[in-house]
């Protein structure tokens, strides 16, 4: 397994434990240089935006990956996790409804 599926599944596998919402994985491979995985979930509430976000970073950096950049923490409303190969995205539940 190369690394960017293997960082996928372990982010995908956080974002699962922590019970997130509409999880989806997004192979970018073909359109995008900057990485080949987004994933996008969301939270019930901001402070489970907030657990998701933690345990993703966590089992990430368990399994020996750095984070590059982190935005939105501050709001609970939007987070986007950059771990280079795969990108993260957490939303409320009224943030993912408008994006979507």
């Amino acid at each position: 397994m190369n690394q960017s599926r293997e960082m996928a599944r372990i982010a995908y596998n956080a974002l699962s434990d922590k019970k997130g919402e509409d999880i989806k994985i997004i192979d970018i491979t073909e359109i995008s240089v900057l990485a080949d995985y987004f994933l996008i979930a969301n939270g019930s509430s901001d402070s489970q935006v907030s657990a998701l976000v933690d345990n993703v970073e966590e089992e990430l950096h368990k399994a020996g990956y750095v984070l590059k950049q982190r935005e939105g923490q501050a709001s609970g409303s939007w987070v986007l996790l950059d771990f280079g190969d795969i990108i993260v995205h957490v939303f409320d539940r009224e943030n993912r409804l408008f994006y979507d």
